[in-house]
């Protein structure tokens, strides 16, 4: 049986809608998060020593972060299906994308909510100048402009796709949503309608749904 070590409000909520997709039975065990600090609770860290969510157990088999899950879960068990074919043009795509989510746009997105929170963090008086300004500079002259890119780079994709692999829901889907729902709920999406269509999109699916109903609700930090 497989048990997703679940954090509330996490990356881990996407592994329940592929493992609702690919409609394989597994268990939950529920993790809150620190109400002062927001971090997972220490006792992750017996699963797996970063301490950090998601991360599944399938027999023996530990495994965390979010790509390889993916690519376990899609190899071991699904049967030729949220994958494209090697030879393929798609599934670059599929590779592409996999990656891009963790390797590019998130650590930006993370950034960004680390800095935000920075003008209003305890401090004493006469460094909250200072710690405003730097947090200013860092968001305007160096994480806004690559997070358009970037996203206008999604934008620009969708445009031409219906999903990240083609015509197909696949791993890659599942991966970029976590971080397309994290834009969005820092940004307004209406320069950036493919991007909000594919949010819909994803939301709109039952194993998506199914997947929120036992997992709980999807709060993104810093919304």
């Amino acid at each position: 049986m497989i048990i997703v070590h679940h954090l509330e409000h996490s990356r881990s909520q996407r592994i329940l809608w592929l493992l609702e997709e690919l409609e394989l039975p597994y268990e939950i065990e529920h993790y809150r998060r620190d109400p002062n600090t927001s971090l997972a609770p220490e006792s992750l860290r017996r699963i797996h020593r970063l301490g950090k969510s998601p991360v599944i157990s399938d027999g023996d088999t530990v495994l965390a972060e979010s790509g390889a899950i993916i690519e376990y879960l899609v190899e071991r068990y699904g049967d030729g299906r949220f994958k494209p074919d090697t030879s393929s043009r798609a599934w670059l795509d599929y590779v592409y994308w996999l990656h891009f989510a963790e390797g590019s746009l998130m650590p930006l997105l993370v950034m960004k909510l680390v800095f935000g929170r920075v003008a209003t963090a305890p401090m004493p008086f006469f460094a909250k100048p200072i710690a405003r300004k730097i947090s200013g500079r860092m968001n305007g002259e160096f994480l806004e402009p690559r997070l358009r890119d970037q996203l206008a780079l999604v934008e620009d994709h969708l445009a031409r796709n219906t999903w990240f692999a083609g015509d197909d829901l696949t791993g890659a889907d599942v991966q970029m949503s976590f971080p397309l729902q994290a834009a969005a709920s820092r940004a307004n999406l209406d320069a950036l309608p493919h991007i909000r269509d594919f949010i819909q999109r994803v939301e709109a699916r039952p194993a998506y749904q199914r997947g929120i109903e036992r997992g709980g609700p999807l709060q993104l930090l810093g919304a």
